[in-house]
């Protein structure tokens, strides 16, 4: 079985000018097969959100290669590239800074329904009211906004979102950082 996700020797440096670069992934190579989940460990500043976005190309690599289905994305123009993200997400660490405070929770959970014109309406209404029951926020809260809704609360809708497109492959962020102690047990 191929590797849905396979990493070689992925670099990104940052150049703080001055002849200082921060080297903060460093020739990182790894391989995640479908079904397979991997958890990263490391100390705080280590390089695994730099590691988690430049997978996605939210960051672009100074070096290395990402291959998704074994398609090298660095070599994907926008459009291709677009498309390739219904099938990679992210569920960010910051819940709040993640969340467009101008859109109510409906909104921000259909945002990637309707970028990848995954359903009618109809249908639309619907999945957003099974994700959020997914995970645990009341469909009377769809027209919200972010604001009003605590850390946990705020990082359930993002996740919400991440799991709206139904991708195959999702960069968690510390994904239950925000919630509270007795919520991440479950």
């Amino acid at each position: 079985m191929a590797p849905l996700v396979s990493i070689s020797d992925l670099k990104v440096h940052f150049d703080l000018g001055r002849q200082r670069v921060v080297k903060a992934v460093d020739g990182v190579s790894l391989e995640i097969f479908p079904g397979e989940t991997l958890g990263l460990v490391g100390e705080s500043g280590c390089g695994k959100t730099t590691l988690g976005r430049a997978v996605l190309r939210l960051v672009e690599p100074t070096s290395g290669r990402v291959m998704f289905r074994d398609v090298d994305i660095a070599k994907l123009s926008g459009s291709e590239l677009r498309r390739t993200r219904q099938h990679m997400q992210m569920i960010f660490q910051d819940p709040y800074a993640a969340l467009d405070p101008r859109m109510t929770v409906g909104q921000i959970i259909a945002e990637p329904i309707e970028t990848f014109r995954l359903a009618t309406r109809e249908q639309k209404r619907d999945r957003i009211r099974e994700l959020m029951k997914t995970v645990g926020l009341s469909e009377r809260f769809i027209n919200r906004y972010p604001h009003e809704f605590s850390g946990g609360q705020q990082q359930r809708i993002g996740i919400a979102r991440a799991l709206a497109a139904n991708p195959d492959f999702i960069v968690a962020d510390e994904p239950i950082s925000a919630l509270d102690v007795s919520i991440q047990a479950q």
